[in-house]
Parts: structure tokens; C-alpha cells; sequence
């Protein structure tokens, strides 16, 4: 499937975080875009591939486990790679997402340097050859 992978989709409730998390995704050279609820971000990622899913887990509609499963159930964004971030910590979250095909769990308050290194390890711009 023909990809725009260029981009960094944001699904998170709180305006301020999700404008913070797209800003680190301009830093790494992606187009930021921003979903504030779970439909919202379904809707986005299937009208316009994204490189990334970066998904909050507590969201007004569907919570973010079911987000991912959907991603991942799904042919055309299921190798789109998804970073959980979110304040629900302990070990049986981390495994639920884990589960559900994250990629990656790292919770809030998150370390700027560490979300910028996941984004650049797992979104990969198609217009750079690996």
C-alpha cells in the first residue's frame, strides 16, 4: 500500500500535551498532526497513513488499547508502528499494550530525549531509503 508517511499522528486528549508531543515530532522532521479522541485518530490515520502513532491510553471515546487494536487489526495501518504514552503506569499496562502491538510504552511526565530518540527509531519517512 502507497504510504504518506511523512507525518507523526498525536492522539491525546489534552490540547497542551498533544501540541507539546507534536512539537518533538516537527524536531525529528515529520509533519505534526493532532487527533484529540480515538475516533478522531482512527479517522486520521486510515484518510492519511502516518509513520508514526504516538496514543495517549485515557481518551473521551475509545480508550487507547482499543485504538491500538483496531490499528493493528487492520490491513492497511497495521505496520504503522505505535508509541503509547501515558500516566497509567505498572507492569499490567505495559504488557496490555505490549499486547495490543505497541511498540513502544513510555509513560508521563515523559523525558523529552527519550520520546525524541522512540520517534526516530520507529517512524521511518518514506522519502529516506533504509
Amino acid at each position: 500500500m502507497h504510504q504518506n508517511g511523512n507525518s507523526v499522528l498525536v492522539v491525546e486528549d489534552d490540547k497542551d500535551v498533544n501540541a507539546l508531543v507534536g512539537a518533538y515530532a516537527e524536531i525529528c522532521g515529520f509533519e505534526y498532526r493532532s487527533a484529540l479522541t480515538g475516533t478522531r485518530g482512527l479517522e486520521e490515520a486510515h484518510s492519511r497513513l502516518p509513520a508514526l502513532v504516538i496514543l495517549d491510553l485515557m481518551l473521551p471515546d475509545v480508550d487507547g488499547f482499543e485504538v491500538c487494536k483496531r490499528l493493528k487489526a487492520n490491513d492497511a495501518t497495521r505496520s504503522v508502528p505505535i508509541i503509547m504514552l501515558t500516566a497509567m503506569t505498572g507492569d499490567e499496562n505495559r504488557e496490555r499494550g505490549r499486547a495490543c502491538g505497541a511498540a513502544e510504552y513510555l509513560t508521563k511526565p515523559f523525558d523529552p530525549d527519550q520520546l525524541i530518540q522512540s520517534i526516530s527509531r520507529f517512524a521511518k519517512p518514506n522519502h529516506h531509503p533504509l
